[in-house]
């Protein structure tokens, strides 16, 4: 038996990486996956895959970020398999730049696929479930990169928080209706990140997986935490962000205030504030200055070579 017999799921920019992962675990749970990919053949290389391990698949491809396309992928899983169950949002792209050399397209193109693209599948899946008064369950992809920030990537990093924000509020407005929100923040080497690294690190990687090692960074790892969320075992978690990589699962806490100055009922003077404004530091223990809050994880990959 698995934990997602019976069900149907969509896994978006499920044809590679994070997403096949995502979309193969759903399978071996038990599901009946709607493989969203906007590269057709690997689309439909990942449902042959399912299929031919015994599974049920079918593959969708377009672009997320088109409401066409994403209304597609829900009407495609109720006519194919009768209904619809979860949805995992995963597609995205990089376009890696400094704010100053940041083009317009390459902060449009980002915007687009990542919340627009979180935005569109998500309103379908939700319109379906209450229309069909049905209960559901939403993965999002968040990331550290909004989280937490990151060097270079203004464009993804901000797009990624307002994924959190994003799956947080969607949360509240599906509670009513049994309909569960939650977002991950993986960690892991894919077709987006290994070229990233050094060529050292990869050699060293390649060598421990011939010798059989845990390879902990594989994105294949990310699968079970999301193929877990979207079952019915789930249904009391919503409105959460998740960590996830390796054989490691974190719970991200949201902003909290931590610390206050007040000013005895009366309107700051801007001339005041700039006495007062470190004791909020100093009682918060935080840093006043730009810091590298990637250096707070607890996994880094490039720490790891």
């Amino acid at each position: 038996m698995g934990l997602l017999d019976g069900k149907v799921v969509i896994v978006t920019g499920a044809g590679r990486g994070i997403g096949r992962g995502e979309a193969l675990e759903c399978a071996a749970q038990g599901a009946a996956v709607v493989v969203g990919e906007f590269d057709p053949d690997a689309g439909e290389a990942v449902a042959k895959e399912i299929i031919a391990a015994g599974g049920r698949a079918v593959a969708v491809g377009g672009d997320v970020a088109d409401a066409e396309a994403a209304n597609k992928l829900v009407s495609t899983a109720v006519a194919e398999f009768g209904q619809l169950d979860a949805l995992v949002n995963n597609a995205g792209i990089l376009r890696d730049k400094t704010l100053a050399k940041l083009t317009d397209d390459d902060w449009d193109a980002v915007i687009r696929v990542h919340l627009r693209g979180h935005f569109l599948p998500t309103r379908a899946a939700v319109q379906y479930w209450k229309d069909a008064k049905r209960p559901g369950h939403l993965v999002h992809t968040a990331s550290t990169s909004g989280l937490l920030g990151n060097f270079g990537q203004t464009n993804y990093g901000a797009a990624k928080a307002g994924i959190a924000a994003f799956s947080t509020i969607v949360a509240m407005e599906g509670a009513r209706g049994g309909i569960t929100s939650n977002a991950i923040a993986p960690t892991a080497l894919t077709r987006m990140t290994l070229d990233l690294m050094p060529d050292e690190f990869r050699a060293k990687r390649d060598e421990a997986i011939e010798r059989g090692e845990f390879d902990f960074f594989a994105p294949e790892n990310v699968a079970p935490l999301v193929a877990f969320l979207c079952s019915d075992e789930s249904s009391h978690i919503s409105g959460k962000v998740f960590g996830v990589q390796g054989d490691s699962v974190e719970i991200f806490q949201p902003f909290t205030s931590v610390a206050e100055i007040t000013n005895g009922g009366k309107r700051w003077d801007p001339a005041g504030i700039s006495g007062r404004i470190d004791e909020l530091f100093t009682a918060a223990g935080i840093q006043a200055g730009a810091e590298n809050m990637m250096a707070r994880m607890r996994y880094q990959i490039l720490a790891e070579h």
